[in-house]
């Protein structure tokens, strides 16, 4: 097993005191090319943080290819190979953030872009930064796992 996610460090971020993040395994939705972990305590001093509920999620998955491609066998007159197939592997995490006041929330992403809701940047910027927080510090806590899962495919 490559990626074991355990208790999460989290990274520096403006206002917060030693943040920090328990996990739990979780199913991830996606099938078995997944692992998943929902974020159920916070730690450190992060006002306005809220950990993982159904309504309002805080997850972190990683994903590997359901089908991983090989590499072809190149052209036997040129020794070229023509179209290199790619593999695609991502980490994403979903954290509920609240755009305006009287609304459930809404869920923001993070994967090799962020979605971010309009409104939720002024509203409620903390979730927002735990979000990255917990993303980053797992990231750097399986920096190695992430990369055997990239060139092996084992998760």
């Amino acid at each position: 097993m490559t990626i074991a996610l355990t208790n999460i460090t989290g990274t520096a971020q403006s206002g917060f005191t030693t943040p920090g993040y328990t996990v739990t395994s979780d199913i991830y939705p996606g099938g078995v090319n997944g692992r998943q972990y929902a974020i159920t305590a916070i730690t450190g001093t992060q006002a306005g943080v809220r950990s993982h509920s159904v309504s309002d999620p805080f997850t972190i998955a990683f994903t590997r290819p359901g089908n991983a491609k090989a590499l072809q066998t190149p052209n036997p007159v040129t020794g070229r190979y023509g179209t290199v197939p790619k593999n695609s592997y991502s980490v994403i995490g979903r954290k509920g953030v609240n755009f305006a006041a009287n609304q459930a929330p809404e869920v923001a992403l993070a994967r090799s872009y962020w979605e971010i809701p309009v409104g939720s940047d002024s509203y409620d910027a903390p979730n927002i930064r735990a979000l990255a927080s917990a993303v980053i510090g797992a990231l750097s806590q399986q920096s190695s796992g992430f990369g055997d899962l990239l060139c092996t495919s084992i998760i």
